[in-house]
């Protein structure tokens, strides 16, 4: 048991080396400049953009999860954030297209760089790992998760990454998330 976790820490550990620091700089201003912020993610990667989701609340933002019945209307300004391993998920190509058709800017996490997603949206942060779709060993690298379980882990821990460089560019703490979370559980 103990070599599997050592050896999913250290896929993880390896690719989030690989990660664009630049594309996660564009990826915050994104967020600091949106009035509101819609996100989505189907399957395994919708789970993560909501943990994300609840975070960003908790750092104070107007956010909504795409498909709750309290999502309000789009303004021009807001921003959509999709996370979407393949960039090429029907109802998540669909959502992009109406976000482009509103006005509203769209920030992919994606291990696809050129995907359908990809094409229309104003900020990419590239993750590396396979697709579901994709050989899930190859010739350079002995292990590897099945399907996109290495992008949707490091995703996880991107979002928490950008949480925190966000509390220090907005000068939150845990105490004053704090104050925002959910009083009734």
């Amino acid at each position: 048991m103990r070599n599997y976790m050592e050896n999913i820490l250290n896929e993880l550990s390896n690719n989030a080396k690989k990660i664009d620091t630049d594309e996660l700089s564009e990826f915050v201003a994104q967020i600091k400049k949106a009035g509101h912020i819609f996100l989505a993610g189907a399957g395994r990667s919708g789970i993560v953009v909501q943990a994300f989701a609840n975070r960003l609340l908790h750092l104070g933002f107007s956010i909504s999860i795409i498909g709750e019945i309290s999502s309000p209307h789009s303004q021009e300004g807001d921003l959509m954030i999709i996370c979407s391993g393949s960039g090429e998920t029907d109802s998540l190509k669909i959502l992009s297209s109406s976000a482009q058709q509103n006005n509203v800017d769209i920030a992919l996490v994606t291990m696809k760089k050129h995907s359908t997603i990809a094409r229309q949206a104003n900020t990419i942060l590239t993750l590396p790992g396979i697709t579901k779709y994709e050989e899930t060993k190859n010739d350079h690298q002995s292990f590897s998760q099945p399907m996109g379980t290495n992008f949707e882990q490091l995703a996880f821990l991107t979002f928490d990454s950008l949480i925190l460089n966000l509390m220090d560019k907005i000068g939150e703490t845990s105490e004053t998330m704090l104050k925002r979370h959910a009083n009734f559980e």
